[in-house]
């Protein structure tokens, strides 16, 4: 699901318009007519309040070496922070370093990969222990490493169950655990959990990944309660369809009814997600649901409480009667 996978409610459409920066007022001269360029100012304000916050703060990642991961990775960089990404594979790890080293604004920029498991506890704690002993506690850790495999629940292996949990929620709990002894001993710390849209709605061939995610939520939800006494902030992300990797392969696998409602989803990329969560972050929100769509459902869900779970009924009903109809017209073709 690129981070999840997203429906449409029936009869409901929402667009925004751009939204842009009034011109200046007036071509700024001083006493010896020097023209001056226009600026955005409320883009140069971003800019300024994004370095404020992350210039010199070490940020680790785990999933880094693309996706959402890897953009929310080069964002930092460019905003002046130290940045080490994890992930399991050498070469992947390596390239992605090497489009960090490509956005480094300082020499002083410690930038790092870990190639590392985070389904495996020693692996995590041992490469989590090094970082903090040699390098430095991180300021912030971010878990986007996650897979996802579709596919009705009658037909999933249970091994795909294991894997999904294995690496979504206990890849989630094992950098959590290894680098809280850290961030408790210092008193301070950020810790922000990508979870998914999956993570608060159920979605038709999503049994396996949607269970993983909702884990991370209830997760989550416990942690953010038990370390604010520990002066530890901790944020809980729900990103829609985004196009990623992960997306393009759970496509080969989605059972047509799933295809079918999330076929008019629109999807965000990475970078647009990645700001989203830039944004929440420096706002310090606990929840941040990055684009409309998401916080549209989110807000909806909340409200609505067991209204969803008819809505989501009539959307499966419609996705049937749709291929049913799409079936019987291919068959009459053919005849």
């Amino acid at each position: 699901m690129g981070k999840t996978s997203s429906v449409k409610f029936p009869n409901f459409s929402l667009k925004v318009q751009g939204v842009h920066s009034p011109p200046p007022v007036g071509d700024a001269q001083d006493v010896l007519a020097v023209p001056v360029a226009r600026v955005d100012i409320n883009q140069v304000i971003l800019q300024e309040m994004t370095m404020d916050t992350f210039s010199g703060k070490l940020i680790l990642i785990t999933g880094g070496s693309s996706g959402i991961g890897l953009a929310l990775a080069k964002k930092f960089v460019r905003a002046g922070a130290n940045v080490h990404i994890l992930a399991r594979e050498q070469e992947k790890l390596r390239s992605a370093l090497d489009i960090l080293e490509a956005n480094r604004v300082a020499n002083q920029q410690n930038l790092g990969m870990i190639a590392a498991d985070v389904s495996k506890f020693d692996q995590i704690q041992t490469e989590i222990n090094n970082l903090c002993n040699r390098t430095g506690i991180p300021d912030y850790l971010i878990n986007s490493a996650g897979v996802v495999h579709p596919g009705e629940f009658q037909n999933l292996e249970i091994e795909k169950f294991h894997w999904m949990m294995n690496i979504n929620f206990f890849g989630t709990v094992n950098a959590v655990k290894a680098i809280i002894p850290f961030m408790i001993q210092r008193s301070a710390g950020h810790i922000i959990n990508i979870s998914s849209m999956a993570g608060f709605l159920g979605v038709y061939g999503y049994s396996a990944y949607s269970a993983s995610k909702f884990a991370v939520r209830g997760f989550t939800d416990v942690i953010r309660s038990e370390l604010k006494r520990y002066h530890i902030r901790v944020s809980l992300v729900f990103p829609p369809d985004t196009q990623t990797p992960q997306l393009e392969y759970e496509q080969k696998y989605k059972p047509e009814i799933t295809k079918e409602l999330t076929a008019t989803s629109g999807l965000m990329q990475p970078d647009q997600v990645a700001e989203s969560i830039i944004k929440g972050i420096r706002k310090k929100q606990y929840i941040i649901t990055p684009g409309l769509e998401a916080t549209l459902f989110y807000t909806i869900q909340s409200i609505s409480g067991n209204l969803v779970y008819k809505v989501m009924d009539v959307l499966v009903a419609q996705a049937q009667r749709k291929i049913s109809n799409q079936h019987t017209t291919d068959t009459g073709q053919h005849q």
